[in-house]
């Protein structure tokens, strides 16, 4: 049972495309959420914000309303029902798959992009 939970949204994790992994992780690494992962949360916040304003323009210059994203918060409220333990396979597979799609983007390979 507890397999088939993380199981399920890693494939529907694999359905998302990056700007939507990217918001997933900024939820899941914000200080109000209520995850319990073992990875440094401010230090992946920056990280993953700086990723996403590089691809978006409007998260980049607008307040971004999280609830404009129902797909991205029904995966969250998710992850929080699981423990600990399943929580942070999930929060590796979706980090693993955000690295993996960024070093595969040849367009976020230089910094000159950056603003």
């Amino acid at each position: 049972m507890n397999n088939e939970k993380v199981n399920y949204l890693i494939d529907i994790i694999k359905d998302m495309d990056i700007e939507n992994k990217l918001r997933l992780a900024i939820c899941m690494c914000d200080n109000y959420s209520h995850t319990d992962i073992e990875y440094d949360k401010k230090e992946m916040y920056k990280q993953f914000d700086n990723l996403l304003k590089e691809i978006n323009i409007e998260y980049r210059t607008t307040t971004v309303n999280f609830a404009n994203y129902p797909y991205t918060i029904f995966v969250s409220s998710k992850i929080m029902e699981m423990d600990s333990t399943q929580q942070n396979r999930v929060a590796l597979y979706l980090f693993n798959s955000i690295n993996f799609e960024i070093k595969n983007c040849k367009s976020l390979d230089s910094k000159e992009q950056m603003f």
